[in-house]
């Protein structure tokens, strides 16, 4: 019973913090006015910016901003006991991670969907502007590379999941086609793609081959005389998402982006309902204990065998998904301000979205613990007379006993092993297999099915968010031409295909077991970069209601956290006497990808530092009025 209260208890705290602190952002400090024109209206090209009805948005900003982030993070942080990890979750989504989306989504729509980059240079500075957007630009290089890797090491642990990820593309097509150029409705359409995906997870879990990439790659190593590592299925998989990548970033929003964003939002709550349906009947029947199966706080005698690094600063960076993460403003002024329908659907899609992507994260928690507690199993591969494919089985102790409760967690997060130990599929396996044992406990779900849903479930994810990175990518790569006047870059044919480039260079860093595997390194990168740029992001939303004379009280200590938590872990990182980047030949792409966002940052909070007596009450420089082409004259005035 332990787990379901805990789910019941977050479930009511987020709504409660929607309907009271989420309402009092919107109407007495942002106060938010249906009336205004936003920018999907003001600058329709129906390409980038498309009116877009409230729920369709909110499926594209959920699912973009969702990504791995809150499975792997919180999957990673349980090492620390589940107790620290979920009240990061419940306090910095309602407090911190909420506010960060929804500041950012509105000033945004009241600077002509700007990214939050763009927009600091008029309320900061220039200089801010130049900075923020290159942190931008590293910032999305990392996700792009570790996204990419993060896929293609799905499909090659779970291939079930591969047919429903992909054949979400023609289904989303089709769906953009008919809304837009039809006119049609989207109840009918939105039921039988549901329905189509989970006949995908279907036929991937029962009826297609495992190890078609491996024989794909076989046969390109065959036929080119390259050595056959850099045809493994993560590198294939990697460079097939990137070709898809460029392609959905160039195309308008409407023919893929939001169609494919709001028939998985469909997928993706179905199936967090599946699982809370399971996790009520595994509490209810006795099957789960969060208790019984994890330490709510892990001793520091067990930390320490497995090289942990402390608690404070790390569980704030280790945790950014879930609780905050600065790559939600970049999708909130990126390209969810360009389809906002009104202003007053900010706090639904702002604020409602990461409260949701919250008790994600808690259920992620749950099932780390309480799920991984219910039994550890075993994919065993059939021979080819027994049909082929695999099954599931219960793995056995020495004793001959089921691995389950306290001996199945402690194996799954074995101490012994270390904490670097712990690689990506230990921590999406951690979330896979928790969840598909919620799963199994409902009615007719084979454990077969369960593994497929979560797969698809984590890959889905993931997909949702390369796609928006990319476009955001591009963004801020045409801003930077246009900012150094480097002509070439702001063509978005162009810009597109620069971002891939850097982002895949990055993802096939050779490592130890070959290409594509290096870029992994960057992982521990990833957590506190994200910090750090939402910190960056606080400074532009606290700067525009500065200007206004408006209260700044509650953003303040976010703003202050964010900036102070993510560089003393990135300096811990570098420096530490057992592991520090600094000291370390193999990680040498970390050490100059810490020190550079580490400067950038510095850089950026002295600009900000520097203006902050003279700004109050003094608004920034108007943005130039639009001329009858749709584009901004040349000259600004005062904004109002």
């Amino acid at each position: 019973m332990d787990t379901l209260l805990i789910a019941a208890g977050a479930s009511v705290a987020f709504i409660v913090a929607y309907w009271t602190y989420g309402r009092w952002l919107s109407s007495r400090v942002f106060r938010l006015d249906a009336d205004a024109v936003v920018p999907s209206h003001e600058l329709r090209d129906n390409v980038d910016f498309v009116p877009t009805k409230k729920e369709v948005i909110f499926g594209h900003h959920f699912t973009s901003i969702a990504g791995t982030g809150p499975i792997v993070g919180p999957a990673i942080a349980v090492f620390w006991g589940w107790l620290p990890a979920l009240l990061w979750v419940l306090f910095g989504a309602i407090f911190i991670g909420a506010v960060h989306d929804f500041g950012a989504l509105v000033v945004s729509l009241r600077n002509r969907g700007q990214t939050v980059g763009e927009i600091a240079g008029r309320l900061i500075s220039p200089r801010a502007k130049l900075l923020m957007l290159t942190i931008l630009f590293l910032s999305l290089t990392i996700v792009l590379a570790i996204f990419g890797l993060v896929i293609a090491a799905i499909f090659k642990m779970y291939p079930e999941s591969v047919l429903s990820v992909w054949i979400e593309i023609p289904i989303a097509a089709f769906i953009g086609f008919w809304v837009y150029r039809r006119g049609g409705g989207l109840t009918i359409p939105s039921i039988i793609a549901l329905a189509l995906l989970y006949l995908a997870i279907y036929i991937g879990a029962y009826h297609l081959p495992l190890e078609l990439p491996v024989s794909i790659g076989e046969t390109f190593a065959r036929l080119t005389g390259l050595d056959a590592k850099w045809f493994n299925p993560v590198v294939l998989w990697t460079s097939i998402l990137m070709v898809y990548c460029f392609i959905a970033s160039v195309l308008p929003v409407w023919t893929l982006l939001q169609p494919r964003d709001y028939i998985n939002s469909h997928q993706l709550v179905l199936a967090l309902l599946l699982l809370v349906g399971g996790l009520v009947i595994a509490s209810l029947t006795g099957q789960a204990s969060l208790m019984a199966s994890t330490p709510a706080i892990v001793e520091q005698e067990v930390l320490r065998t497995a090289g942990a690094p402390p608690l404070l600063p790390f569980l704030f960076i280790t945790i950014a998904c879930g609780a905050i993460s600065g790559f939600h403003c970049l999708v909130s002024s990126g390209t969810s301000s360009k389809q906002v329908e009104t202003e007053v659907d900010a706090t639904y899609v702002g604020y409602g979205a990461m409260l949701l992507e919250g008790m994600l994260a808690v259920i992620v928690i749950l099932a780390c613990c309480a799920g991984v507690g219910m039994g550890k199993f075993d994919r065993v591969v059939l021979p080819a007379g027994e049909g082929g494919g695999y099954e599931y089985v219960a793995a056995i102790a020495k004793d001959g006993t089921p691995v389950a409760g306290n001996v199945a967690w402690n194996q799954r997060y074995d101490a012994t092993k270390g904490w670097n130990g712990f690689g990506l599929p230990q921590k999406v396996g951690a979330f896979v297999e928790g969840g598909a044992n919620f799963l199994a406990t409902l009615p007719g779900m084979p454990l077969k099915m369960a593994i497929g849903i979560m797969a698809v479930l984590v890959a889905s994810f993931a997909a949702t968010t390369l796609d928006t990175a990319t476009r955001l990518q591009r963004y801020v790569t045409q801003e930077l031409g246009a900012t150094l006047g480097i002509r070439p870059l702001t063509n978005k044919y162009v810009a597109t295909f620069f971002a891939l480039a850097c982002g895949f260079a990055v993802a096939m860093t050779p490592g130890a077991k070959g290409p594509g595997t290096g870029g992994l390194i960057l992982w521990p990168l990833f957590g506190a970069t994200n910090q750090l740029l939402a910190g960056l992001a606080f400074l532009v939303i606290v700067f525009y209601l500065w200007r206004r004379s408006k209260p700044v009280w509650f953003a303040i200590p976010p703003l202050l956290l964010m900036i102070v938590l993510p560089a003393w872990a990135m300096l811990w990182n570098l420096f530490n006497g057992d592991s520090g980047w600094f000291f370390n030949e193999e990680k040498r792409l970390l050490t100059v990808f810490g020190f550079a966002i580490l400067g950038l940052q510095a850089l950026t909070v002295y600009e900000a530092v520097s203006l902050w007596s003279r700004a109050k009450g003094v608004l920034e420089t108007q943005l130039p009025p639009i001329n009858p082409s749709g584009k901004m004259a040349a000259e600004g005035g005062r904004s109002c």
